[in-house]
């Protein structure tokens, strides 16, 4: 679905390749026309207190402040997060803080916000709560690909919808809140209609997705959510991300480059000039910034076949469920052993030292760092292409999500920290796909450097739709960039 109508907000027509879609720019001077979209839904039950479900929470309260629709979080009894909850304002008193299953049975729009696995265990018994006609939220389709595979589907009668916002918890709310005095500063977001009894659910799909502060919105399927957000996670976002910098950086030590040089032109390199080339002028603007554009060249053309072939292969296995079998299987284990951290490998005991010489110079653009990471971010987005996602979709989940939201966050922090703080449903996909990124480069893409530059890989890459399609979408893109300290 890349075309829908609103009887409350005013669409607009995108030209991408190929055709059109249709998108909904937001805005805060849209905010006092929420209760009409939301077509008489006077509760909304947020289920979860992770970063989603804090930051959902607390940008839908704030978004419908005076309208007299509630936001009330669920947590289940006995839960950690409750005392931040109640922190956050929300409270057993004003009846916006309870136990999960009663959330569930007074909202009108029930958001599911909790764990992937646990939703997963837990959505026959919250399906039974729910009152008639409640409309089911979701911000992912893992679910809609877990009842699949066991041969369940959604309960009858209810509208089902998503609202998909393209960055992390922290970033949904965070652009929120430092686009306070800004018309329009959030994250993008995706809807999907899955289904629709009631004829209103695009409308109080648009409304939540404004409500959350997101400056685009646009048309997906449920399924086809699933499918690119799972697959870049365990790619561009940070798989590959990942396996990319760890390879890197142990080539540069091979090459003789000193611990923190070698930090800086890997890690440093894709976080940091990579990172904010792409945000502000696109994938050919990294190669003609290079000062090697030959290394560039030779590098693409060494990666982009590697990297593609995985990208296929993880897309394989999310389309047909083994992937998310291994997040239920992995999830079982895990409720008796504790999940490793990935940040105790040598090159990131030099993150701090990186990060202190910031300021003394600046990281320059390496070519080869570039090259191996273009090559790969255009590998993802021609494989969604292939696969008959939108162009929204594709650029926003292949190139937006990484550039202006994940990796600010990986430049202040580092990758592993992200690695080892997101989702346990992204966790564990890079925990397993990272590897195998990593094992491409050295094993594939970094001894052809040899050889020279395929010109067809690099004229396809110049000529490359992918092009036009964030051109168009950079033009709608937060109005405020991410700060993070």
């Amino acid at each position: 679905m890349t075309t829908f109508t609103s009887s409350v907000f005013r669409t607009e027509t995108m030209t991408v390749p190929g055709g059109t879609e249709t998108i909904l720019r937001g805005g805060r001077d849209l905010f006092p026309l929420l209760p009409a979209a939301l077509h008489g839904i006077r509760t909304i039950g947020v289920l979860g207190w992770g970063p989603q479900g804090r930051a959902q929470a607390l940008n839908l309260r704030d978004s419908l402040a005076g309208t007299g629709i509630k936001v009330a979080v669920g947590l289940r009894p006995g839960s950690t997060s409750a005392d931040d909850a109640r922190a956050h304002g929300f409270t057993e008193d004003d009846g916006t803080l309870g136990e999960l299953l009663a959330v569930a049975a007074e909202a009108d729009l029930v958001i599911l916000l909790i764990a992937d696995a646990a939703l997963a265990a837990q959505h026959e018994t919250i399906f039974q709560a729910l009152k008639p006609g409640a409309t089911i939220g979701l911000s992912h389709g893992f679910l809609l690909g877990h009842l699949r595979a066991i041969g369940s589907d959604f309960p009858a009668g209810h509208p089902v919808i998503a609202v998909c916002p393209k960055g992390m918890g922290d970033s949904v709310r965070r652009l929120y809140v430092q686009g306070a005095t800004v018309n329009g500063a959030g994250i993008n977001a995706s809807i999907a209609v899955h289904a629709d009894p009631d004829g209103h659910a695009t409308d109080r799909a648009l409304a939540w997705s404004v409500a959350l502060g997101s400056p685009y919105t646009f048309a997906t399927a449920l399924s086809a959510e699933y499918h690119s957000d799972i697959v870049g996670e365990r790619a561009i976002l940070l798989g590959a991300v990942h396996g990319l910098v760890e390879a890197l950086y142990r080539y540069f030590r091979l090459q003789g480059a000193d611990a923190v040089s070698a930090y800086e032109r890997s890690t440093e390199a894709v976080t940091g000039p990579i990172a904010r080339t792409i945000s502000a002028a696109g994938l050919p603007a990294v190669r003609a910034a290079v000062t090697d554009q030959d290394l560039f060249d030779r590098a693409y053309s060494a990666a982009y076949q590697p990297a593609r072939d995985l990208v296929a292969e993880i897309y394989d296995e999310v389309a047909d469920g083994t992937e998310l079998r291994s997040v239920i299987l992995a999830e079982q284990r895990l409720a008796t052993r504790p999940m490793t951290a990935i940040a105790g490998s040598e090159m990131w005991s030099h993150s701090a030292a990186a990060h202190a010489r910031r300021d003394a110079a600046a990281t320059e653009l390496d070519p080869l760092t570039a090259g191996l990471f273009v090559a790969t971010m255009t590998a993802q987005a021609d494989e969604f292409a292939t696969r008959g996602h939108a162009w929204s979709e594709i650029v926003n989940e292949s190139i937006i999500e990484a550039v202006d939201s994940l990796l600010p966050y990986m430049h202040a922090r580092d990758v592993a920290y992200m690695v080892d703080n997101c989702s346990r449903t992204a966790r564990l996909g890079t925990r397993r796909w990272g590897p195998r990124f990593q094992a491409a480069y050295e094993q594939l893409a970094l001894p052809a450097l040899a050889g020279p530059a395929d010109p067809k890989a690099i004229d396809a890459f110049l000529h490359n739709p992918v092009h036009e399609a964030l051109a168009v979408a950079a033009e709608l893109r937060p109005s405020v960039d991410i700060s993070v300290s």
